[in-house]
């Protein structure tokens, strides 16, 4: 796998590794993920208590999320580095809700602050490094256009960019 290529996808690539990090950690030690969201782990469920099918989801989800989320880098895939920055921003506001509204433990503020400054990181990320492109282009005496698939790396005219996983 290729390192990334913009401080953007480094964003995206530190919540990839982690988000399958975390994803694993839900699947394979699933009281560990509990405590370290300020749940309570009892010793045992209540019938019907269905926490254990619960996290095992969000764990496989989380996970198939790094595994996306390091696709999205390995291709530099612009586009879904600014779709993701919108929907961290709503995850953010739901899950500080929930702390508020008493929903969810207080500790699991921690998760709406962590897609908060994600979402901030990779716009600002996103911000970089198309200002320096602007640069690069005006060096090249370019009009500093944004491609429009939304590539960084996106080559001269005539010239076929890297391969994108999506197309």
């Amino acid at each position: 796998m290729r390192l990334p290529r913009s401080v953007a996808g480094w964003t995206i690539a530190v919540f990839g590794v982690l988000a399958l990090i975390m994803g694993a950690v839900g699947l394979l030690w699933p009281e560990a993920m509990l405590r370290s969201l300020g749940f309570e782990v009892p010793a045992t469920r209540a019938p019907g208590d269905h926490t254990g099918t619960f996290l095992m989801a969000s764990s496989m989800a989380s996970f198939n999320m790094g595994v996306y989320y390091l696709l999205a880098t390995a291709t530099e895939w612009r586009v879904f580095y600014r779709f993701t920055v919108f929907f961290r921003l709503v995850t953010f506001t739901v899950f500080s809700i929930a702390v508020l509204a008493e929903i969810a433990p207080g500790r699991f503020f921690g998760v709406a602050a962590w897609e908060g400054a994600g979402a901030l990181a990779t716009a600002v990320g996103l911000w970089w490094d198309a200002r320096r492109n602007r640069g690069v282009g005006s060096a090249r005496g370019g009009d500093g256009a944004a491609d429009p698939s939304g590539r960084a790396d996106a080559g001269a005219a005539g010239e076929a960019p890297a391969a994108d996983a999506v197309r």
